[in-house]
């Protein structure tokens, strides 16, 4: 049986905004991809490698940083740039502007299965804490900064370093984050125990500690990793179900079974003790924070 695949529709809307204020369609399900609509003289900002597809009358360029500011002298540039080196992104970003006389879709691919969520930061107080190498596109415009962990704690056993990605500004922003999202609003002095990994984004309001994961024997033996990421509220956070660390940790271990049982039914057994994930929370990889 086939259907229609599954699509989430921006409708047009004109804000006042410093950011260009273009409209999206979300297409697909587990592999999902963001059509950018761009009016004339318009343009969007991608990670570089993400582009899916474009019209030939938008124009591609590769700029140092973000390219929220391209009056920003040579040595502004770098400094956006080094700022995305940080956070083990690459120095440059595209932007796709469209050079034509009407409207033009470019479209971006997320890198693995997952979902994207778009936000218009506008709508929620201009600023959003998101984990590393999360972010897929946006308006041009927006700021993508980093944001430096407080607690020494929380960046040496957090699951997402000590650095994070710091997206500003008022327009519309993507981000992409492994298997179904979970929005919660935490309310003030309200508290969440999550694995680190599965933290996708949260507002700036929100305090990120880590907390032990209940007794020694709990820790060694739980499979959950030594720490949970503790979060107090005020404020929204965005939880992943699968990051990609987890989902890349599965695949290594099990290749690794097999080739050394080569092939034979045992080749998954592990200790239970969480052989695929980082012991300080599951996810210390770089890739899926």
């Amino acid at each position: 049986m086939t259907g229609s695949v599954p699509s989430i529709l921006k409708p047009a809307g004109r804000r006042s905004s410093a950011a260009d204020d273009i409209e999206y369609e979300i297409k697909g399900a587990e592999m999902q991809f963001v059509e950018i609509e761009l009016d004339p003289n318009e343009s969007a900002i991608a990670e570089a490698g993400s582009m899916m597809f474009k019209p030939a009358g938008v124009h591609m360029d590769t700029v140092f940083g973000d390219g929220s500011k391209p009056d920003t002298g040579f040595f502004g540039k770098i400094a956006s740039a080094g700022k995305r080196l940080i956070t083990g992104e690459s120095l440059f970003m595209t932007v796709f502007s469209n050079e034509g006389p009407g409207k033009a879709r470019v479209a971006f691919a997320a890198p693995y299965p997952g979902t994207i969520i778009p936000f218009h930061l506008a709508d929620i107080g201009g600023t959003m804490i998101a984990q590393r190498d999360a972010f897929l596109c946006a308006a041009k415009g927006v700021s993508i900064g980093i944001h430096f962990q407080r607690k020494i704690g929380a960046g040496l056993f957090g699951g997402q370093g000590f650095v994070m990605q710091r997206l500003e500004g008022d327009g519309w922003v993507f981000i992409h984050a492994g298997g179904t999202i979970v929005e919660r609003e935490l309310a003030a002095g309200e508290v969440l125990h999550v694995d680190p990994g599965c933290l996708a984004a949260m507002a700036p309001t929100v305090d990120f500690d880590i907390v032990r994961a209940g007794s020694i024997k709990s820790m060694v033996f739980g499979g959950e990793g030594f720490f949970f990421a503790q979060l107090r509220g005020p404020g929204k956070i965005w939880l992943q179900s699968l990051p990609f660390s987890r989902l890349a940790g599965r695949m290594m271990a099990s290749a690794a079974g097999s080739v050394a049982t080569g092939g034979s039914s045992f080749s998954g057994w592990s200790w239970g003790t969480g052989s695929s994930d980082s012991v300080f929370g599951g996810d210390s990889s770089s890739d899926g924070e």
